[in-house]
């Protein structure tokens, strides 16, 4: 039988190349909100990011979610993704220690 092929995304702050189960997606909705998404299936434009908190502190310093989710992002919305992704981080973790149980 074929081994899976496992889809790849690369992070917006540090450019690493993982795969996508490793990363948090960040999505701008059709309606233009912008949110975290934990299970990638949000409709809207989306870019990913490492599960640590540095590397959205350089996502944030860089702009680099402006120019993935092609829209400015205002200085507030930014500091309400900061502490939703706070608070998303050790619930991410745990989701990514579970998944890698189950293989």
């Amino acid at each position: 039988m074929r081994q899976r092929k496992i889809p790849l995304r690369k992070c917006v702050a540090c450019q690493q190349m993982m795969s996508k189960r490793e990363l948090i997606r960040v999505v701008r909705s059709p309606e233009g909100d912008i949110s975290i998404d934990l299970k990638g299936k949000k409709a809207g434009r989306g870019a990913y990011l490492c599960g640590k908190a540095s590397c959205f502190k350089l996502a944030k310093k860089s702009r680099a979610l402006d120019r993935a989710l092609s829209v400015t992002v205002a200085p507030d919305i930014y500091d309400q993704l900061e502490q939703d992704f706070i608070k998303v981080e050790d619930e991410f973790i745990a989701g990514k220690v579970e998944s890698s149980d189950e293989s």
